[in-house]
């Protein structure tokens, strides 16, 4: 694929400001033009590339934007602490911001955490909660009972609940989708999202219906998730999909809705890398496999697929072929056979 270079110098007007604090740097994430991801050159797909966050994912918005609310409105005060269920990136999220405010951050968390996201967790002045037993094979509800168990072991505790709490849709709603409409303006198709607690779908279905644009949202979620009247089943992919239905997921609708395995994501990430060179999480993948599953229906259209975050905290799972053969049962050939490309290359 020949992409022309459209490189220019920096110039001293492009320079950014200097922002007041990290969190000051949370949203005005990039769009770019994916070239070369799918079959055909008809699709003009954009990614928003959410993992340029300062916490590395879209979840620094509604992490920012719950704490600032409850500090605003005297929910939290200084030096109290903050206790949060969380796979990884939210738990980043919220890391990051209680350190900016001087608040203490407890993340409890499931044997099924990346160590990875642990650890940064723990870098950012974290403490973590690790529940090692499901409840009735939910560790999810296992999580959440941990969780209030600690909210009743001090009055000094504040649960954001991403689940249920309408500050995580409205951070996106004011954010995420707002960014994309200032530069697309009524340009946008359809819009992908991968859903977990249905924040960023729902913030941003809410944004174009109030302004009234044509977008047509469609929800990627996991085979395997309880979501949109799903039936749960094992997942491996972080992320995606959920085990149980979040509050904030009850009764919503989106334009479409497409399930992608965890196979597929596995595929959507090589596929990313190869073709256009992105480093994309798992969600992502699965995001970019569901636009390419539609791609004939596509054709002529203008779409946005949201990159939740970057394929860095997956090495040690999606791309790992020992991991991918031993718990998805697929070699490494197989995957990218599946992601359409030469299964001898490496």
């Amino acid at each position: 694929m020949n992409v022309q270079s459209n490189f220019k110098p920096t110039a001293i007007a492009d320079t950014p400001r200097i922002a007041d604090n990290l969190l000051d740097l949370v949203g005005q994430t990039p769009l770019v033009r994916l070239q070369g991801y799918l079959d055909t050159a008809d699709v003009n797909l954009i990614a928003k590339v959410e993992a340029l966050n300062p916490g590395g994912s879209a979840k620094d918005r509604p992490a920012r934007h719950m704490i600032e609310r409850a500090l605003a409105d005297g929910r939290l005060s200084a030096g109290d602490t903050v206790v949060e269920s969380s796979s990884g990136n939210m738990g980043i999220g919220l890391a990051q911001t209680c350190a900016v405010h001087g608040l203490k951050f407890i993340c409890v968390v499931d044997p099924n955490a990346q160590a990875q996201n642990v650890a940064i967790i723990r870098a950012l002045g974290g403490e973590i909660e690790l529940v090692e037993t499901a409840m009735d094979g939910d560790f999810l509800a296992a999580r959440l009972d941990r969780v209030a168990e600690l909210l009743r072991s001090s009055p000094d505790r504040f649960w954001p609940n991403q689940y249920a709490n309408t500050d995580n849709p409205a951070s996106h709603e004011a954010g995420t989708i707002a960014e994309i409409d200032a530069v697309l303006l009524d340009q946008i198709d359809y819009l992908f999202v991968a859903c977990s607690s249905t924040g960023t779908a729902r913030g941003c279905r809410d944004y174009l219906r109030a302004k009234r644009r044509k977008t047509k949202v469609i929800a990627v979620d996991a085979e395997g998730s309880t979501l949109f009247d799903g039936t749960a089943g094992p997942r491996k992919i972080s992320g995606m999909g959920a085990g149980r239905l979040p509050e904030l997921a009850e009764g919503q609708s989106f334009d479409g809705l497409v399930r992608v395995s965890d196979l597929a994501c596995v595929a959507g990430c090589r596929r990313a890398v190869a073709r256009e060179g992105f480093l994309v999480g798992g969600s992502g993948g699965g995001v970019l496999e569901a636009v390419r599953s539609m791609q004939e229906t596509l054709r002529g259209k203008t779409v946005v697929a949201i990159i939740h975050d970057s394929g860095a905290r997956y090495l040690g799972t999606v791309f790992d072929a020992g991991w991918v053969e031993r718990e998805l049962g697929a070699s490494e050939a197989e995957v990218r056979s599946l992601a359409g490309l030469d299964p001898a290359a490496t």
